[in-house]
């Protein structure tokens, strides 16, 4: 979702986003996250057998062997290239340019407390990509609060997500931010959110966005405090029904930006 939004920032004012490399990313973005997914899940396989929600995970349950998995990454990696290929060079060498992070994010859970915002730096390298997809380069005045904008918002939804498995985890050895922040949880989630909110408004400022836009982002505000207010930290399926409510913060964003366009 980043990435859209980073696309739909470039878009000049007046005109819709290019629905042609919105396309592409939507591909690039299932395929990638696909491939992130499978890497995290081979490397995890041995932990996620002693986790109940993840005990059924094809890898852990022993449904399929790592020899399928690889070649099953390798076809994901294959049309990925495929799709980044159709962009300029700029992009091409900014996209391959986050494959050591797509490879390495699922072991910092095992090194540092802060997994999440590895996290946060691989899942919204979309918003330095979608930019220059658009425009051949990136406009760092834009792309960098908006790259910021997208890390504090996964270090708020993945740290709810975190949440669901921290007995597992103490039990495992695995480290979170749901582990580091404790009862604090809601305060760090509010100061994040508060980040998430002004880098948007200086990528908007940066880019000439209009009132829909900051409207949209206020909407976005009310919705993060909602969410974190009411969250139960202490509830698996509390915290997977405000996870998955973050959605909502996407979608809203990028309706912003387009009505902001037109």
């Amino acid at each position: 979702l980043p990435c859209t939004w980073s696309i739909g920032l470039a878009a000049e004012p007046g005109c819709l986003p290019d629905w042609h490399v919105l396309s592409l990313f939507g591909v690039g973005a299932v395929l990638m996250r696909g491939a992130g997914c499978t890497i995290n899940d081979m490397w995890d396989r041995d932990y996620d057998k002693k986790v109940a929600r993840t005990a059924s995970r094809p890898l852990a349950a022993g449904d399929i062997s790592t020899f399928h998995s690889f070649i099953f990454l390798g076809g994901q990696l294959s049309l990925a290239l495929c799709v980044l290929m159709c962009l300029n060079y700029y992009s091409i060498v900014l996209g391959a340019a986050s494959l050591s992070l797509v490879i390495t994010y699922p072991l910092m859970k095992r090194i540092t407390y802060w997994p999440q915002l590895v996290l946060g730096f691989t899942f919204n390298w979309g918003a330095l990509l979608g930019w220059s997809a658009i425009k051949g380069s990136c406009e760092w005045s834009v792309c960098l609060p908006l790259y910021l904008a997208g890390v504090m918002w996964t270090l708020v939804y993945d740290t709810i997500y975190a949440h669901q498995d921290k007995r597992d985890d103490i039990i495992i050895g695995v480290k979170s931010t749901a582990l580091q922040f404790k009862e604090d949880t809601k305060q760090w989630l509010s100061g994040f959110s508060l980040a998430m909110l002004l880098s948007l408004c200086v990528a908007g400022m940066n880019c000439n966005q209009t009132f829909p836009y900051y409207s949209v982002v206020a909407a976005t505000g009310a919705h993060l405090a909602h969410q974190i207010y009411t969250l139960d930290i202490d509830k698996p399926e509390d915290c997977w029904k405000k996870f998955a409510s973050n959605r909502t913060v996407g979608v809203l964003l990028f309706i912003g930006i387009v009505l902001g366009n037109l």
